[in-house]
């Protein structure tokens, strides 16, 4: 008669992590090529079909001049100056975009879409976001202990309600995340839509991206109300929230190791 043994063997929790991370860029890349290259294609070529009718239209003009006028155009919009319009248009180094700006440093967002062009400008940069960014998380710690307590609060008088305590659990939980998906997934797309003159589509992937501090910038606030102080800081408290929403739910789950047998 065959004698089957127990076979115990280690899976490294570090190898595990390593191969699904690798493999999720990979998914994620392949996917996102499918998806963008084709729109991506057809961009480029309706810009250049643009570009022939613009010369053809303007006789006096030629290739390289036009192409020499694009790059001064692009120069621009890298340093973070519309193109359009006159020089009459709104600073984009004013106070409210300057401390959106700040509020992008300190929590990471980093559109993109506006940046330091000077030298002295970059190098206070840098130091700023090196003691701001841990005083941002610091303050971000501070405000989930704060949304702990007062959740624990809530726990407790809702056992003095329900006595079975898992019921309780599930329904602090399903109440947190029906309230924290209005008020951070729901109500601001609707109040981005109408200030920015977006779609609801438009604005929820902006509030994702920014709650999530990806921030691509491709969608950024202020556009349309770059001058009103008060939806300024209402962005940036905006950006600060997922962070310290979800830390009174974040799980420590640290297994080390896997045990597996195999008969």
């Amino acid at each position: 008669m065959a004698r089957f043994q127990y076979v115990r063997f280690k899976v490294s929790w570090t190898a595990i992590l390593t191969l699904a991370h690798f493999t999720y860029l990979l998914v994620g890349a392949t996917i996102f090529q499918i998806l963008e290259r084709e729109a991506e294609s057809n961009n480029r070529n309706h810009f250049q079909l643009e570009k022939l009718h613009f010369l053809a239209n303007y006789t006096c003009l030629d290739g390289p001049a036009l192409e020499k006028f694009v790059q001064v155009i692009l120069d621009a919009w890298e340093k973070g100056v519309n193109p359009s319009g006159n020089s009459t248009n709104p600073s984009n180094w004013d106070f409210s975009s300057s401390f959106f700006f700040a509020g992008t440093v300190v929590t990471t967002i980093g559109y993109g879409n506006l940046s330091p062009s000077t030298v002295s400008g970059q190098v206070f940069c840098v130091f700023y976001a090196l003691c701001g960014i841990p005083l941002n998380l610091a303050f971000l710690k501070q405000l989930g202990k704060c949304l702990t307590i007062h959740l624990g609060r809530l726990e407790r008088g809702m056992v003095s309600v329900v006595p079975h305590k898992q019921t309780v659990e599930a329904l602090a939980v399903s109440l947190f995340f029906i309230t924290g998906s209005l008020l951070f997934l729901v109500i601001p797309p609707l109040l981005f839509s109408y200030v920015e003159g977006w779609s609801f589509g438009e604005g929820f992937y902006f509030t994702f991206i920014t709650l999530s501090t990806i921030g691509f910038g491709d969608y950024v606030g202020l556009t349309q109300a770059r001058t009103t102080s008060l939806y300024t800081a209402a962005l940036q408290a905006y950006g600060s929230s997922l962070p310290w929403l979800g830390s009174p739910l974040s799980l420590t789950w640290e297994p080390e190791q896997w045990s597996m047998q195999l008969a």
